[in-house]
């Protein structure tokens, strides 16, 4: 009989183990990887959020400098030493995705997080903020009014209640590009593609797949990296990677895998995975101490005192104890079957592949998280 809490795991292996008798289905090179050239950067920025409803950050100091620096291009001057202790506004860090090929003059989204003491930004607009990339320069300016997903309320008792991040905003089309990144995809010598996942095999597969339309175009450099040799111009290289991107390739079987999550009892195994011969017993144990402490009285009239005397009961019941056995390159749906005759419990099954990948009989790569 499966257990309850196994249940679910076997279900999902079963379902894992019918796919892998079927062959890999085709895929669009757009899914297994992309063009080097073509990906967004990252942008950061150091700003300062006004308008909330005292749940600022008060007397931090980031906020106290944040707020000098806009009152001075406001042309306000606060005299030294003055603390404007503001409730109402909280030092935030403004994040976004600069997508490839943006112009100057297009939006993009911003996230808003508080880096203090802020209780909640609900309610805030953020003041005009310079976005920076990694190389230091000034690709876009954020300003505008936060969405908050989660609020925080308090009583004046010190009582608390929170629904989910109100301390973390949203701003859709809160930043204007003021510089777009040269991509070089027109004009570089050779166009690179990239797997998202090394694989000789699949890498391959999409070379030849490539060769076969455009002969001659594509070569291998490793396991990741495919190098085109494209036209120049970004008319004719637009048309020809958008043809690539749409090619249809079946990709490698993924590696055998077993994955194993110790504290939580979750083990993910792929459909590549095999077992070399090996039997395996699991039985449970439940060892039992009774403690039945007596009271022992001294006769009457004698100069005794009364006692405790210590009874323990100990037991052992063992049960379980079935052996499975697998045939050499058992599969997953072996491995399923003989489970569900074991009757493994998560946990249980945790410890029988550390024993297997041990004994050398398990056949693939083991992650423990």
């Amino acid at each position: 009989m499966i257990r309850p809490l196994l249940r679910p795991l076997l279900l999902a292996l079963a379902t894992l183990a019918g796919l892998a008798a079927a062959p890999a289905a085709a895929e669009r090179v757009r899914d297994l990887g992309a063009f080097q050239s073509v990906r967004s950067n990252q942008l950061t920025g150091y700003g300062i959020v006004v308008g909330l409803d005292g749940t600022g950050d008060d007397n931090f100091a980031y906020v106290m400098e944040a707020m000098r620096g806009v009152s001075t291009r406001l042309g306000l001057h606060l005299p030294p030493g003055v603390n404007p202790a503001l409730k109402n506004a909280a030092a935030v860090i403004i994040t976004a995705d600069l997508p490839p090929f943006a112009k100057p003059g297009q939006r993009i989204d911003v996230t808003v997080s508080a880096i203090g003491k802020a209780k909640s930004l609900r309610g805030g607009a953020l003041v005009v903020t310079a976005l920076y990339g990694a190389d230091g320069q000034i690709y876009a300016m954020a300003q505008g009014s936060l969405a908050v997903g989660g609020l925080g309320v308090s009583g004046r008792d010190g009582s608390r209640l929170t629904v989910n991040v109100p301390t973390v905003g949203r701003i859709p089309d809160g930043a204007s590009v003021e510089r777009g990144v040269a991509t070089g995809f027109d004009t570089a010598e050779l166009l690179r593609w990239n797997l998202y996942q090394a694989d000789f095999l699949t890498a391959a597969r999409v070379r030849d797949a490539i060769n076969a339309r455009y002969p001659g175009v594509a070569t291998i450099e490793d396991a990741v990296t495919l190098a085109l040799a494209l036209p120049a111009g970004a008319d004719s290289r637009a048309g020809i990677m958008a043809d690539i991107e749409m090619m249809d390739i079946r990709p490698a079987e993924s590696a055998a895998r077993v994955v194993v999550n110790s504290r939580t009892g979750t083990v993910v195994i792929s459909s590549a995975v095999r077992l070399a011969p090996a039997a395996i017993s699991h039985g449970s144990m439940v060892v039992r101490i009774d403690e039945n402490p007596m009271v022992v009285q001294p006769a009457p009239f004698g100069n005794g005192r009364t006692a405790l005397e210590q009874s323990s009961d100990v037991s052992v019941e063992e049960f379980g104890g079935t052996v499975a056995h697998f045939e050499p390159g058992a599969s997953l749906a072996e491995v399923v079957d003989a489970l569900n005759l074991l009757g493994a419990t998560p946990a249980d099954l945790v410890a029988i592949l550390e024993a297997l990948k041990q004994a050398g009989s398990l056949k693939a790569e083991m992650v423990v998280l």
